[in-house]
């Protein structure tokens, strides 16, 4: 150990003595050669006077200069990365040398000509940048060298701000990045027809597609992270018809941080073309019913369940208790809480929301403050495949978790519904009415404030069309989309949830909140769009195969039924529909036959469904499955 310590501290000082006798030599080359200068290289010319100031003068400007370099940590830099902060400090410590040595010859005197000190400067900054930089200098040559031997991606950079100038700067020195940058776009006319880092700002977006043929473009960088939604969005438009390959950085926190590379580039997403700005909401409510509360979750480990976990963990729950009966996804889950939420109280249990017992012995043991349900069995086309499983799951799932949560005293019971709950013509949605109707249930007699919220599909969730879509790119198509005309309301995950979040700190009890989704959105858009923002062309690189509507699909979503309507809320995203009223003792005893027919292998449950939920439709034929 001593040895090793030894050997380092002696490669520190030798490098460091290598770097002062270097400056030195410098120091005395630049002195030297500021007075040749100033006589027109003709030694005989120099005055004799002159020679002997500047022999005199040389030791204290050799001393001085070596400790304003200490001074100025000249010694203790990284000079492989350096950066215009050093480069400024070369410029400061340069000056002063210069500087002292003004101040000394006329001090003493030892006079020289005026021009000399300017002289002596720059032969001594230039020297010292040289020496200091060379490697830096090198390493751009080494890269430009090896990048003429290996096939290199021709890429566009969107934007000529610093995040470009980040990305430019690590291609030139990285010896591993396969990029060579063509051109840049941005659309402040004052910077058109310019160069960055060398490389032409050939124009603005109207310039993206000509610029991408002159080029040869590979692949498009999007490196403007303080654009808005919109802009970004219409920038995207024009550039996925390109056919190029697009990535993206993530955010402008990465700007301010300082932390632009080419490691944090992304594959842009279909929400970056969904042209609004993300959903905001009121921390404040949120943490003033979550923080300090025991909060459960059933189906934490799904999509919804997983990113309600996420954000009610970052609002200082007093606990957090995780249920789902899929023990892969909520293992993953626990880790990255432990990870990320080192001093979080979480519980992570493995049970079904079928088994009564196991519900209750939870809701008895951790005595809840609020109930996320968001377990459910979700797929449309499996569940038209094995309906009473959607009964089995979600109807009777949510009333013996409801009657638990109500038995023990749960103050806040939050069910996630679904827009396919209004005019079903699913097994699945139709099993979401039910759920609704649990909840409107269970809040008239019940301490307990039983609410709903209803929302569209999620962008990238589990079983979602999108990371289908990307499969099926991946894979060199076809992409599959129902019809050609079908259409659906989209939100980000973190989106639904932050308002599923706030929507419960509104309950007051029987309410079924309705999410404001934007506008709807066409499949047939979305996928091609994911193909061309992927660089393929639809039609020929990847094909779209349209396959017919699946069995309890719709055209289009609906998120209030007609007899609802809306109230406003305090988050102009968030709705109250006013509740249809039904005879609530008959429908638990309806719950009750639900239940045997569902466990009646033999019965038709499809039958027994539009009993209970009158605007349920569904096709006579289609009930031939268990």
């Amino acid at each position: 150990m001593l040895d090793q310590k030894k050997g380092k501290t002696n490669i520190v000082f030798n490098r460091l003595f290598i770097m002062v006798f270097f400056d030195v030599l410098f120091i005395m080359i630049s002195s030297f050669m500021a007075l040749y200068i100033r006589f027109e290289f003709k030694f005989t010319e120099i005055y004799p006077e002159f020679l002997d100031h500047y022999a005199h003068l040389l030791p204290v400007t050799v001393v001085t200069t070596v400790a304003i370099y200490f001074l100025f940590r000249l010694y203790s830099s990284v000079w492989e990365y350096a950066s215009t902060n050093e480069l400024i400090k070369i410029i400061c410590a340069t000056l002063c040398s210069a500087f002292v040595q003004l101040v000394v010859s006329y001090a003493f005197p030892l006079y020289m000509p005026r021009s000399y000190h300017v002289l002596y400067w720059f032969m001594l900054f230039g020297l010292t940048s040289l020496y200091r930089f060379g490697s830096r200098i090198w390493k751009v040559f080494r890269s430009k060298g090896a990048s003429s031997s290996r096939s290199m991606k021709n890429i566009m950079l969107i934007g000529a701000g610093e995040a470009a100038n980040a990305i430019i700067r690590e291609v030139e020195i990285s010896r591993y990045v396969n990029m060579k940058i063509q051109c840049l776009i941005d659309d402040d006319p004052s910077r058109q027809g310019k160069y960055m880092r060398g490389i032409p700002i050939v124009g603005g977006r109207e310039s993206i597609i000509d610029a991408a043929q002159q080029y040869r473009i590979d692949e498009i960088i999007f490196a403007i992270p303080s654009a808005s939604a919109q802009t970004k969005k219409e920038i995207l438009d024009i550039c996925k018809e390109s056919g190029c390959k697009i990535v993206t950085l993530p955010g402008m926190y990465q700007l301010i941080n300082e932390d632009v590379s080419i490691a944090k580039l992304k594959d842009v997403e279909i929400e970056d073309l969904l042209g609004r700005e993300p959903v905001r909401i009121n921390t404040d409510e949120i943490m003033g019913y979550v923080s300090g509360k025991v909060v459960l979750v059933t189906g934490g480990g799904g999509s919804i369940g997983s990113e309600l976990c996420r954000q009610i963990a970052g609002h200082a729950p007093k606990q957090l208790i995780i249920v789902d009966i899929y023990e892969n996804n909520a293992y993953d889950l626990q880790q990255e809480l432990i990870r990320n939420y080192p001093e979080l109280d979480l519980q992570v249990l493995i049970a079904s929301v079928r088994n009564a017992a196991r519900i209750e012995s939870i809701m008895e043991t951790y005595h809840p403050n609020i109930v996320y349900h968001a377990a459910a069995h979700k797929h449309v086309p499996l569940m038209e495949d094995s309906p009473r499983e959607a009964i089995k799951n979600n109807v009777m799932g949510t009333y013996k978790t409801a009657l638990a949560a109500d038995k023990y005293g749960v103050e806040k019971f939050v069910l996630i519904s679904t827009d396919k709950a209004v005019n079903p013509t699913s097994v699945m949605g139709a099993s979401k009415r039910l759920c609704e109707m649990v909840v409107q249930m269970m809040n008239e007699n019940s301490s307990t404030s039983f609410v709903a919220v209803r929302f569209g599909n999620v962008l990238g969730s589990n079983g979602s069309v999108i990371p289908l879509f990307k499969k099926q790119i991946e894979e060199g198509g076809p992409v599959t989309v129902t019809h050609p005309d079908i259409i659906r309301y989209f939100m980000t995950i973190s989106e639904a949830v932050s308002l599923v979040l706030q929507a419960g700190a509104y309950a007051k009890g029987g309410e079924i909140f309705v999410l404001d989704m934007g506008e709807p959105v066409k499949i047939l858009d979305l996928a091609e769009n994911l193909i061309k923002l992927s660089g393929h062309r639809v039609g020929e690189d990847i094909e779209i195969k349209f396959t017919g509507l699946r069995p309890g699909e719709k055209m289009y979503e609906e998120l209030l039924m007609n007899e609802e309507g809306l109230q406003i809320t305090a988050n102009q995203k968030i709705f109250i529909g006013k509740p249809i009223d039904f005879d609530k003792e008959h429908f638990a005893e309806q719950l009750r036959m639900l239940d045997e027919t569902a466990n009646d292998e033999t019965s038709d449950i499809r039958a027994a469904i539009q009993a209970v939920v009158p605007t349920y439709h569904y096709d006579t034929k289609g009930d031939l499955c268990s």
